[in-house]
């Protein structure tokens, strides 16, 4: 038993919630945990109706009756872990690994050897096991990897899954431990699948000395939780689990089941969840602790497959109980049996062999199922990505899973791995460089969508009623009404003053009272905007000549506020050409352009080195255009197609053509915001990362704001104090940094989470006018131009914000898409004249600029 449990439940409570779960009613935490204490008749009834939950599963899954397991190896990777787990005894010191022979790591000639005889003896995954970031705790982990030219052991994970591929043709499972967003996003071109075990929620067995997980940082339940919501977001299949026995109460065991669901349900990308018993070791500190008893097993397994219902896929190893008790495993509704190796042994458990495949298949038959092999990707994700276009799957894995799988996700029985190439070619994605786009609309979309919704409008955004949780807490102003509060005078007037005396660096409580002022105190901050404006910047308002170029609208992120983006198989998706981006951007430079402002949607299949080309294309053609491009989102999608570092992946980009980059993508920089804003968009520390290496490597960078949809003002200000620091840290450094901020405010009509009924309409007038001024006040002495949108905001809003701070028309466009498709009705290009008209309405001299707020350069004409 457990070595921590709550006050037993009476037999009157366990009946009373079994009962529940017998119609099917959905449970609550405190029934789940009742319910893990059934015993005897009662322990039976609840297997039968996690059984009959399960059947329903494989029945809508289109294979009743069929149990499956993974043919693998098992690659430790690497036994050093920075990690004191009580229980375990795959982890090894430097010096333990020296006795018995092994260097910190497995040599690729080690790898590969024991993938190729996994491969022959009809392997199909390759499984990575390894501790958590052995570098930071082990000098001799960190010297190895700088001997063999890896910054880290997860760039070491990700070299050798392409070797497997390539060499082999097995399918890597990777298991690094806790990653960061980034890292998951580096290693899902590499993985079909990935997993970590949550193993448990509770803090407790973290926190107290002498407890299962103190002394291991990576068993934090917090960071693991957000380990699992990232892979959501990235739309990683993963699995994960539960370790039941190490010390959690029932409590804390259901509380950990109910985390699973949520996770599973908001994202889509749990694609098993592993319930493991405790098995106690000789020489670690738990080794006294007794074994999980089975029927406590058996009650953990059927209660979590009643929590978490017909669609998961719930596995139990076969190797840690003996054999004739996996009976009892699948009557309390296990349907799969994880990893079984004919070659390696379970290096985390290797006291307990695998049972051979025709003893699992005797056992697994009589309890009235087939046994089937699948891959290390589940079949609702093999089908997903090969059938149906989802993005579940990198595509340069495609053709590895394609070669294993069979129509139905499963293995193709008796198929061997061979390895194929896992980058595909040098070059682009147009005639001109040898891959055609039969698929894809040869022009730029300037019409407007056919269709409302992008096809898989019901799936791409996850959970909407978790989305909805999480929006009614992020628009909440803390302490306040809903709506803009009201303001005490002497409050507004003492942040009035402090305005006035310091604007650049108000308290975080100043500067809210004076975002979220009405009336006579707003029309005041407005002037000591508009006075500041006159003092940077003069009267002159300015604008640079551009075209936007979104270059695809082929996304599969899953931004919430987002109409423009479209599934490949769309019959709105569109892919311009290299040759297509350089013949707009000649236009451009014919009709007095010098920037082109390129940026597209985050598509699986554009080849690595796209974003390089892209850049390369226009140069090339017009040798004199500002190439303005590349999200920050873009970025991330380039380093983790390409491998390379955000830093050398810009120097690149640089030496390509890029001359500076938008500091779009940023939405609010709140992590909490973004989360209900995004699926799997980039966090806020990448985010920042990101544009102060830019600043660092010499790019400058403008820098933005989307406002007026789950957000409050609390958040605008933290966005603008966030931009403050980064723009200090470039000017110590000596670069530019950003060289303007844009105010962005949401365009509701046609973006999903407002049809969701999720989002605000938009921010009013009052918050336009509070956050052009505030941020002029506040960016005061950091960034000189505040510019303001006019595809947003049309002629007399622009001539507001004009008058509020702001002193920059941002560009002519030519044309634009993104917020023409969001719903906005204030047209997708404006000539010279048309913006020299808006200055003119409110007396106001409008000049040309460059992106960099310089004069343009003298023209020779013909």
């Amino acid at each position: 038993m457990s070595t921590e449990t709550p006050e037993t439940p009476t037999p009157q409570q366990v009946r009373r919630a079994l009962a529940r779960a017998e119609r099917g009613a959905a449970l609550d935490p405190a029934e789940a945990a009742v319910l893990l204490a059934a015993v005897g008749g009662d322990l039976d009834r609840l297997c039968v109706a996690a059984g009959r939950v399960r059947d329903a599963g494989l029945v809508a899954a289109g294979r009743p009756g069929a149990v499956t397991f993974s043919p693998k190896v098992f690659i430790p990777i690497t036994r050093l872990c920075r990690d004191r787990c009580h229980y375990c005894t795959f982890v090894e010191t430097p010096t333990q690994g020296v006795r018995e022979g092994r260097a910190p790591y497995l040599s690729p000639d080690e790898i590969l050897a024991i993938a190729r005889q996994g491969a022959e003896l009809g392997c199909l995954e390759a499984l990575f096991t390894l501790g958590d970031r052995p570098e930071d705790r082990w000098p001799q982990a960190r010297a190895w990897l700088d001997e063999q030219g890896y910054d880290s052991t997860i760039a070491y994970v990700r070299a050798m899954a392409i070797r497997v591929l390539e060499e082999t043709g097995l399918l890597p499972h990777l298991n690094p431990g806790v990653m960061s967003w980034e890292e998951l996003n580096r290693l899902k071109a590499v993985s079909p699948s990935m997993g970590m075990m949550l193993e448990t929620t509770s803090s407790r067995l973290y926190e107290t000395k002498g407890l299962a997980h103190y002394g291991s940082p990576d068993k934090d339940p917090v960071v693991r939780l957000r380990t699992l919501e990232d892979a959501g977001r990235l739309g990683i299949p993963f699995t994960t689990g539960l370790l039941v026995g190490i010390g959690e109460s029932l409590a804390e065991r259901a509380e950990t089941i109910f985390a699973l669901r949520r996770v599973s349900r908001a994202y889509g990308a749990v694609q098993e969840v592993i319930v493991q018993n405790f098995r106690a070791k000789p020489d670690t500190a738990m080794r006294h602790v007794d074994d999980l008893d089975l029927s406590e097993y058996r009650a953990a397994i059927a209660v979590t497959r009643i929590v978490l219902g017909p669609k998961a896929r719930i596995q139990a190893p076969p190797n840690l109980v003996d054999l004739n008790e996996c009976r009892a495993l699948l009557e309390a509704g296990v349907d799969d049996w994880g990893g079984v190796s004919p070659l390696t042994p379970d290096h985390v458990n290797p006291e307990r062999p695998w049972p051979s495949l025709e003893r699992l298949r005797s056992i697994t038959e009589q309890c009235g199922f087939d046994l089937k092999a699948r891959l290390t990707v589940h079949p609702e994700y093999v089908t997903g990505a090969l059938g149906r276009g989802e993005a579940w799957i990198d595509p340069r894995l495609h053709a590895h899973v394609a070669a294993l799988a069979g129509p139905d996700g499963l293995a193709v029985p008796e198929v061997r791995p061979v390895g194929l190439a896992w980058q595909e070619p040098d070059g682009g994605f147009d005639a001109d460089h040898g891959r055609g786009r039969t698929d894809l609309h040869e022009a730029v979309d300037t019409e407007g969508r056919s269709e409302d919704r992008r096809s898989d409008f019901a799936s791409v955004y996850g959970d909407w009623a978790t989305v909805g949780e999480a929006a009614a807490i992020t628009s909440r102003l803390d302490g306040l009404s809903d709506g803009a509060p009201a303001v005490l005078h002497a409050e507004g007037g003492d942040a009035l003053r402090a305005a006035e005396a310091d604007p650049g660096n108000l308290s975080d409580e100043h500067a809210l009272t004076l975002m979220t002022a009405e009336g006579d105190l707003l029309r005041q901050v407005i002037g000591l905007a508009d006075e500041l404006r006159k003092e940077v910047v003069g009267e002159v308002v300015t604008y640079v000549v551009n075209r936007n170029i979104n270059f695809t609208n082929v996304c599969y992120v899953g931004c919430r506020f987002c109409a423009f983006a479209q599934r490949r198989t769309d019959a709105d998706a569109y892919s311009l050409s290299y040759t297509e981006v350089a013949d707009r951007a000649q236009e451009a430079w014919d009709l007095g352009a010098t920037e082109v402002c390129m940026q597209g949607g985050i598509d699986p299949e554009l080849p690595a080195t796209a974003y390089f080309d892209i850049a390369a294309a226009v140069k090339q053609r017009v040798p004199g255009m500002h190439v303005h491009a590349f999200s920050p989102m873009e970025v991330v999608n380039g380093t983790a197609r390409t491998g390379l570092s955000i830093e050398d992946f810009l120097i690149k980009a640089r030496e390509s053509g890029l001359g500076s980059l938008p500091g779009t993508a940023a939405e609010i920089l709140d992590d909490e915001v973004r989360w209900v804003l995004t699926k799997g968009k980039l966090p806020t520390s990448t985010w920042i990362d990101i544009v102060t290496t830019a600043h660092r490597i010499g790019l400058p960078t403008t820098s933005t704001m989307m406002y007026g949809h789950v957000d409050n003002p609390r958040h605008w200000v933290t966005h603008l104090n966030v931009l403050k620091g980064i723009q200090d840290t470039a000017v110590a450094n000596g670069s530019s940094g950003f060289t303007e901020f844009v105010p962005l405010p949401f365009v509701h009509t046609s973006a999903p989470i407002y049809l969701a009924g999720l989002a605000r309409p938009g921010p009013t007038l009052r918050d336009n006018l509070a956050v052009h001024a505030m941020a002029r006040i506040l960016l005061h002495g950091r960034i000189s131009n505040i510019q303001t949108s006019w595809v947003k905001l049309g002629i007399e809003g622009t001539r507001a914000m004009l008058q509020a701070g702001a002193n920059d028309l941002g560009g002519t466009l030519m044309e634009e898409t993104i917020s023409r498709m969001a719903g906005s009705e204030h047209g997708s290009a404006k000539t010279v004249t048309e913006l020299v008209e808006i200055g003119a309405g409110i007396n106001r001299p409008v000049h040309e600029r460059t992106t960099l707020y310089t004069p343009p350069p003298l023209r020779q004409t013909s």
